[in-house]
């Protein structure tokens, strides 16, 4: 019928465009999975790019760093092998590419020479800058450096929570080469500062050169020392053959290594009775060189130049009987010999004294003593060179490089760079410091100086409180500090200063009573307060037993 068929189309019309819908919907559906599966293509495709991109960026930057690496890496070889300033240049331009390169350790390099003002290159500003950069890089040296800096106020803001006490940890000794065997001179600016050494008949003008070309070690600087000695020897300086004979030893630029042209020296120095020339000699034939080892010989140019005063040979026979080279064994002969030679401040016999109290080797075994004696070998390590530096610097008048290298020193514990840095502070020079700055810098370093020993830094603090330098003026805290001078150094500066004030009555009503317990105290010593209190306890057990007889 016509309603079926009606109905029969509908239905079907209904199909059809079902299944149009469904086929529409599938096709769609289709369409959004082939897209998805070209699109998971694509994003797998893209990132196996991205990956490959990565990995030669990787794999770049790891060429780039190892490239850095080995720059740095052959500038410190340079640096340790260098004999000549312009070696060291080279060693600084290899460091200068390392740092461009993005090596941490090549920027500190740079950094500290800037600090210091390596090669006439001195940049404070610069230097912060590169140290905080190194800092955020979570360099340790850098952050060290920050600290120090603040903590003196050199190129960014005092802060005194930063001081350490003597305990900064900012590694010099990469800047510095290896000891040439001469105990190094530690010259006190606020004595006379004209002379290199004033205790030592042996070290004269000769030296002074010889100490100028350690400290500089520049090719001009080893062509005008080996002038000046080959001039001086020519004149008959015993002390310049020597050396002309040290230099031959070693070799160097100017003078290449020759063992032959090392003995005619010291013979000609020997001699004529030079302690360096006869120990020049007794080194040559305790190890060999340009004639056959013969300890026999070498013994007896040791004890010549040892009677002379010389500290190296007195260590060479101190080594000889403790380790028995060519001498029977001989442990109280040995601490006898290493002993002299450490009054003159020879590292390897402070060494050796050290080890003999340690393991109480000839001597009563002694901790404590070999504690300060192994102090002592720290505080002549090669680091300890920067003193010559700081003190050319001071002479060529370049006081802001002395100051800076003087302060380090003194932060790390050394009694004569404090006192150095206080001298230098005190006469308002350097131009680093802003000059309200200066006195109670100076006062600060004056003290740990007077706390290490020094009479000297200890009337100083009394003049900056009697005066009111970087303080406020205070006669009592004045006259404190010049009887503690006065009465443990014997300082007549300060006795002078003592009775000035006892005359003019200045601060000495309040202070006589604390001076009695001074005296106390050095009477009895640093335990009298117990031994009162026990004198006290004793009077009264008396006066309990008489009231009960």
């Amino acid at each position: 019928s016509v309603n079926e068929v009606k109905q029969f189309l509908s239905h079907i019309l209904e199909r059809r465009r079902s299944s149009k819908v469904i086929n529409k919907r599938e096709n769609l559906l289709g369409k959004k999975k082939k897209q998805h599966k070209l699109k998971m293509k694509g994003i797998l495709n893209k990132d196996l790019l991205e990956r490959n991109k990565n990995h030669l960026k990787e794999q770049a930057k790891k060429n780039f760093t190892d490239e850095g690496d080995d720059l740095f890496n052959m500038g410190i070889k340079i640096l340790q092998e260098s004999k000549s300033q312009k070696q060291k240049t080279e060693a600084y331009v290899l460091f200068a590419k390392a740092a461009d390169m993005g090596n941490l350790k090549a920027m500190e390099k740079m950094a500290d020479a800037l600090l210091f003002g390596n090669f006439g290159m001195q940049n404070i500003t610069a230097a912060i800058q590169l140290y905080e950069s190194l800092a955020k890089e979570g360099s340790y040296k850098a952050q060290n450096a920050l600290g120090f800096l603040s903590s003196y106020g050199i190129g960014m803001e005092y802060d005194q929570a930063k001081l350490f006490s003597g305990l900064f940890l900012f590694t010099v000794a990469d800047n510095l080469e290896k000891s040439e065997g001469i105990p190094v001179e530690k010259v006190r600016l606020t004595e006379r500062p004209e002379n290199l050494s004033s205790n030592s008949e042996i070290l004269d003008w000769d030296i002074y050169q010889y100490y100028k070309f350690l400290a500089e070690r520049g090719d001009v600087q080893i062509q005008k020392a080996l002038y000046y000695f080959l001039k001086a020897a020519k004149a008959g300086s015993a002390n310049a053959m020597a050396f002309i004979g040290k230099m031959y030893l070693e070799g160097n630029a100017a003078a290449p290594q020759n063992n032959a042209t090392a003995f005619k020296y010291f013979s000609m120095a020997a001699n004529k009775g030079n302690a360096i020339g006869l120990h020049g000699l007794g080194l040559l034939y305790f190890y060999g060189k340009g004639v056959p080892v013969n300890y026999a010989e070498a013994l007896k140019y040791f004890q010549k130049a040892a009677e002379k005063g010389w500290p190296n040979a007195q260590f060479q026979l101190g080594f000889m009987y403790y380790s028995g080279s060519g001498v029977w064994k001989d442990y109280k002969l040995a601490f006898k010999y290493f002993y002299l030679a450490s009054q003159s401040g020879q590292p390897l016999a402070i060494y050796y004294l050290a080890e003999m109290y340690a393991t109480g080797t000839g001597v009563l075994r002694s901790c404590r003593t070999a504690v300060e004696l192994y102090k002592g070998v720290c505080e002549l390590g090669h680091w300890a060179e920067k003193f010559l530096t700081a003190y050319f610097a001071y002479k060529d008048g370049d006081i802001d490089s002395s100051l800076v290298q003087y302060a380090l020193l003194a932060e790390m514990g050394y009694e004569v760079a404090q006192s150095n840095s206080a001298f230098i502070l005190e006469s308002k020079k350097a131009k680093i410091f802003e000059k309200e700055k200066m006195y109670p810098m100076a006062l600060l370093l004056w003290n740990r100086a007077a706390i290490q020993g020094n009479a000297f830094a200890r009337v100083k603090i009394g003049d900056y409180h009697y005066y009111g330098y970087g303080t406020k003026k205070d006669y009592e805290t004045a006259a404190t500090h010049y009887s503690i001078a006065a009465d443990k150094y014997q300082s007549a500066q300060a006795m002078f200063n003592l009775a000035y004030m006892y005359e003019h009555g200045l601060g000495i009503a309040k202070f006589t009573l604390r001076w009695k317990w001074m005296k106390l105290d050095n009477m009895l010593g640093p335990y009298w307060d117990l031994f009162m209190i026990g004198l006290i306890i004793v009077m009264l057990i008396f006066l309990i037993r008489n009231r009960h007889r």
